[in-house]
C-alpha cells in the first residue's frame, strides 16, 4: 500500500487554493494556512472587489450615453450611496471566498486560520489566530503568500483620506476630487471607475503615456478616453509626497508643482509578503526585491519546496498563480507536468474599453525581436460596435513573416478579456492567421474583427 503524501499550502489565495485542489485529487493529505481568508487578497480586496466596482461604473457610464440610443436622460448618473455599493461589492467577494472555502472542504482540505512558518524544509509551525500553534510535517511545502501595496515613506495612508487599494471599500461616499497616484493597471482602472461614479479624477503618471507596460497603441486609446471624460492625466509628474490637510490631501510632485483633493489613492506597486516566514532560515534563495526564486516548474532552490504567485514576481496575474500552484503539485506528486509558459499567458486591463493581450508584443516586432507582420483593424468599422454605440479601440494580430502563424494579439474593446480567447487559443497551438479566418462568427459580433483581421493577414504573409 502506498503511503499518503503530505502537503502544506501557506496562503490561501489563488495560487495556494488550486495547488491544494490538485494535490488532493491526487491523493495527498493537505493542509492550507491562510490568515485573513480563502480566495486571499485576490478575491477579498483586489481583483475581485475592483472589477465588481469597475462593473458598477460600466453600468452607470451606459446610462450616461443613453442619448445616442434615443433615450433622453436629464443628466449623468452618479452613486448617490457608496456605502451600498462597497456593501455588495465586498458580499460578493465573502461569497465567492465562502465558495472556495466549500470546494477545499469538499475535496477533504485541511484549512487552518493562522500563520506559518518554515522550521525546516519538511516542517511548518502554525500560529493560529485564534491561540495556540502547530507543528506540521510535510513532504512538500508551497509558499504563496501573495503580496501587499507598497507603502511610500513620504505617503502614508491613513484608511480615511490617504488610501491604497485595500483599503477604498470603507469609503462611504463618492470622493468629491480623488487623485490617483499611479498610472499602472491598478491606478489606471480604479481612476476610471471613481470618474464613472462621479468623482473628479486627477490621475499623476510619471511616464509620459498611462499604462506603460501596455501596447502603446492600445494606452494611446485609454488615455484620449480618460480625458474625453474629464479626467486630468498629469503625465510625467512623479509624486514626492502626500499629505492630509485640514479638509482633504495635498500631492506634493518632484518638479515642485501641488494637487489639492478629498482624498488621494495609492497605487504605486506591491511588495511580496516573504518577510518573517522562515525563507531564509532553510536556506530559499530570496531576489533583492523580496520575491522568491523559483523556476519553470515552482522550485525554490530547496528541495521539496516550492513557491507560487505574486510572492514569486514571475507575472503578477491570478490566472498565473493558480497554473504555478497546479504545476508545483503536478511536479512535486509525480503527475504529467509541463514548465510553465509566459508567452501564451494572455492578460487584460479592466478599463472601458478593456486592453487584452496574449504573446508577443509591438515592442517585440519594433525591436526586431520577432520577424512578424502586423494587421490593426479600428473597432468602429464593426457593425455590433456601431449598434452599441462602441467608437474607440481595436483588434490587432501578429504573425509569423513567411508563416503566418499567430504569435500574439491585442484586443481593445469592451469585453475585451472575453474576445482574447480565439487569439489564445490560436497562440498556443500554433495555428495560422487562415485557420484562424476559417473558423465562423456570428455576425454581427465583435469577434467578426478578429477574423477580418486575421484575413488580412493572408494577403500580408503572401507579400511579405
Amino acid at each position: 500500500m502506498s503511503r499518503t503524501w503530505s502537503v502544506v499550502v501557506l496562503g490561501g489565495g489563488p495560487g495556494g487554493y488550486e495547488a491544494a485542489l490538485v494535490a488532493a485529487r491526487l491523493g495527498a493529505s493537505v493542509t492550507v494556512v491562510d490568515r485573513d481568508g480563502v480566495g486571499g487578497s485576490c478575491v477579498l480586496t483586489d481583483c475581485v472587489p475592483s472589477k465588481s466596482l469597475i462593473s458598477t461604473a460600466h453600468v452607470l457610464r451606459r446610462m450616461g450615453a443613453a442619448r445616442e440610443h434615443g433615450i433622453d436622460l436629464t443628466q449623468r448618473p452618479r452613486a448617490s450611496d457608496l456605502r451600498s455599493v462597497n456593501a455588495r461589492i465586498l458580499d460578493l467577494a465573502a461569497a465567492q471566498s465562502a465558495d472556495i472555502l466549500a470546494r477545499l472542504e469538499a475535496d477533504g482540505v485541511r484549512v487552518c486560520r493562522g500563520t506559518g512558518r518554515l522550521l525546516a524544509a519538511d516542517r511548518v509551525r502554525v500560529e493560529f489566530t485564534d491561540g495556540g500553534s502547530q507543528d506540521l510535517a510535510a513532504d512538500v511545502v508551497l509558499v504563496a503568500t501573495g503580496s501587499t501595496p507598497r507603502v511610500m515613506p513620504t505617503a502614508v495612508p491613513d484608511g480615511e483620506r490617504i488610501l491604497t487599494w485595500t483599503q477604498i471599500w470603507g469609503l462611504t461616499e463618492v470622493p468629491e476630487r480623488l487623485i490617483v497616484v499611479g498610472s499602472g493597471v491598478t491606478g489606471a482602472e480604479l481612476a476610471q471607475a471613481y470618474l464613472g461614479l462621479g468623482s473628479a479624477v486627477t490621475l499623476v503618471s510619471s511616464r509620459h503615456q498611462v499604462l506603460p507596460g501596455e501596447d502603446s497603441d492600445a494606452a494611446a486609446v485609454i488615455e484620449e478616453v480618460f480625458r474625453r471624460e474629464g479626467m486630468e492625466v498629469l503625465g510625467r509628474s512623479r509624486m514626492s509626497a502626500v499629505e492630509r490637510t485640514a479638509d482633504g490631501v495635498l500631492v506634493r510632485l518632484e518638479d515642485g508643482r501641488t494637487v489639492a483633493g478629498s482624498h488621494a489613492l495609492l497605487a504605486v506597486g506591491s511588495i511580496p509578503q516573504t518577510a518573517g516566514i522562515g525563507l531564509e532560515d532553510v536556506g530559499v534563495e530570496v531576489g533583492p526585491g523580496g520575491h522568491i526564486v523559483v523556476d519553470g516548474v515552482s522550485r525554490t532552490s530547496v528541495r521539496g519546496v516550492y513557491a507560487a504567485g505574486d510572492c514569486t514576481g514571475v507575472l503578477p496575474l491570478a490566472s498565473v498563480a493558480a497554473m504555478q500552484g497546479r504545476i508545483a503539485m503536478w511536479h512535486s506528486l509525480g503527475d504529467a507536468v509541463a514548465p510553465l509558459r509566459l508567452d501564451v499567458v494572455s492578460a487584460n486591463v479592466f478599463t472601458d474599453p478593456e486592453i487584452a493581450t496574449v504573446g508577443v508584443s509591438q515592442q517585440d516586432v519594433d525591436a526586431g525581436k520577432v520577424d512578424a507582420v502586423v494587421t490593426m483593424l479600428p473597432l468602429s468599422t464593426n457593425a455590433r460596435a456601431k449598434m452599441d454605440g462602441f467608437h474607440d479601440g481595436f483588434v490587432k494580430i501578429f504573425a509569423r513573416s513567411g508563416h503566418g502563424t499567430v504569435l500574439g494579439g491585442v484586443v481593445v474593446a469592451p469585453r475585451a478579456s472575453e474576445l482574447i480567447y480565439p487569439l489564445t487559443i490560436a497562440v498556443e497551438n500554433g495555428l495560422t492567421a487562415d485557420q484562424l479566418s476559417n473558423a465562423f462568427t456570428v455576425y454581427p459580433s465583435m469577434t467578426g474583427s478578429i477574423g477580418e483581421a486575421a484575413r488580412r493577414l493572408h494577403v500580408a504573409a503572401r507579400m511579405s
